[in-house]
């Protein structure tokens, strides 16, 4: 009897992986459609405009998982067969512009941010629709939805740049790996070497740190040689401006340790032609700073004293959705996260909804909310603080790469995990 439930089972997988597999061949090509479009408004309202549609050479991400079911992220892409009215892809995502909205210059300024995102390309025409979480109420809101003819003459099919490509770790196809790609910033022509050499010093990091140590075989990894004029990157609170390639700097937002870039198009622009899940910028610097955003990008410098644990973190944002355990430290954001509800990240909770959370992880009899104790201090619990807020959200250990780069707590552990697997077009 048993032998037959093994032989049901792996013949239901396989059942399963084929229909999920045929879907995507009846719907998509193994290429990209990249919508790039702005994002525009203040602290009281957003709206969404096309700019472009590019149509790219590659497709890096899953052709299983093709509905993502994280509800991650403060936007929303659906994508749907016009036909049919069937939804056929989505995904979650971040923006630099959403944390803009929650800062003090939002109450006063009205702006325009460019931003980009990338589905498999379609082969019949499709209806896709982009969302904005709503604080006051968590919910998604239609901000913009368009049909999209994959044969129009209106779609950019040019070739770009073609940067030198670095293969540093090939495990096998794109469609069943995370395709991970690092993007040279400040470097220029005679650093290249440079480049490569951090691109693979990093790579190497990753994977000696729990959980990615556990799945080093499900990655790829890329570097691209993208070229600066100048090396270094922008500190504008010290009035240096350098003329880089990505336009990235530090004092976003007037937080001198916030290290970003606004130009979202040039960082696509340095990947069309490579299969791409996460990117990140490695900037070509020695001062403390980066930044990361759920599916959209993460950076940092390559040569400070705590670069590599900046890198992960900033990893644990961009890759799995992570929030930000810390709640001393100096942000430009304001009341980021609504009390009132469950916020969507995997590693903090205010208890609203807390059962879809870590709950299952907890030792047994462990009090929620967890005391600060002896007894639970090295425990996963439910503890005070988590971000950037001291009082009302809490996180799932004392210490965690997400509050002081100490080891991934047990809830960020599983979310890199899940991430990994359903890339991998594995069970999550």
């Amino acid at each position: 009897m048993k032998s037959k439930t093994i032989l049901f089972l792996l013949f239901y997988l396989c059942f399963c992986n084929g229909y999920a597999q045929e879907k995507f061949n009846t719907y998509f090509e193994h290429k990209t459609l990249r919508i790039d479009f702005t994002l525009s408004g203040n602290s009281t309202f957003q709206t969404a405009a096309i700019e472009q549609f590019r149509e790219e050479p590659t497709w890096g991400g899953p052709v299983k998982n093709l509905i993502d079911e994280f509800g991650y992220g403060g936007y929303y892409v659906n994508v749907f067969d016009k036909k049919s009215n069937e939804l056929i892809y989505s995904r979650g995502f971040n923006t630099l512009f959403e944390e803009w909205l929650s800062t003090d210059q939002a109450k006063e300024e009205t702006q325009a941010w460019t931003n980009s995102i990338t589905l498999p390309y379609p082969k019949q025409e499709i209806v896709f629709e982009i969302l904005a979480r709503d604080k006051k109420d968590m919910q998604f809101h239609s901000l913009l939805k368009q049909t999209v003819n994959p044969t129009s003459i209106f779609i950019d099919r040019g070739k770009l740049k073609e940067n030198k490509i670095i293969s540093i770790q090939k495990k096998g196809d794109s469609s069943e790996k995370v395709d991970l790609v690092f993007v040279a910033e400040g470097y220029t022509a005679a650093e290249q070497g440079k480049f490569e050499a951090d691109a693979k010093r990093f790579a190497e990091s990753l994977f000696t740190i729990p959980p990615f140590d556990k799945c080093k075989d499900n990655f790829n990894v890329w570097g691209v040689g993208l070229v600066s004029e100048e090396s270094g990157t922008d500190t504008s609170g010290k009035g240096i401006y350098k003329n880089t390639a990505l336009n990235s700097g530090y004092y976003t937002f007037g937080v001198d340790r916030y290290l970003t870039t606004p130009d979202i198009r040039s960082i696509r622009n340095a990947v069309w032609n490579v299969p791409c899940d996460a990117v990140f910028v490695l900037v070509n610097a020695e001062t403390y700073g980066g930044g990361g955003m759920y599916n959209f990008y993460a950076i940092g410098t390559a040569d400070n004293e705590r670069t590599l644990h900046v890198f992960v973190h900033e990893f644990g944002h961009s890759f799995a959705g992570l929030a930000d355990e810390y709640f001393s430290s100096e942000v430009a954001y304001n009341d980021f996260y609504n009390l009132k509800y469950e916020p969507w990240e995997p590693n903090i909770t205010t208890l609203v909804n807390f059962d879809v959370k870590w709950k299952d992880l907890l030792p047994s009899n462990t009090p929620i909310p967890t005391p600060l104790t002896e007894q639970y201090k090295d425990k996963a619990g439910v503890f005070e603080g988590g971000g950037y807020i001291a009082k009302g959200i809490y996180r799932p250990a004392d210490h965690c790469m997400m509050r002081d780069y100490a080891p991934f707590c047990p809830a960020c552990s599983r979310a890199i995990l899940r991430m990994v697997n359903y890339l991998c077009d594995k069970e999550y």
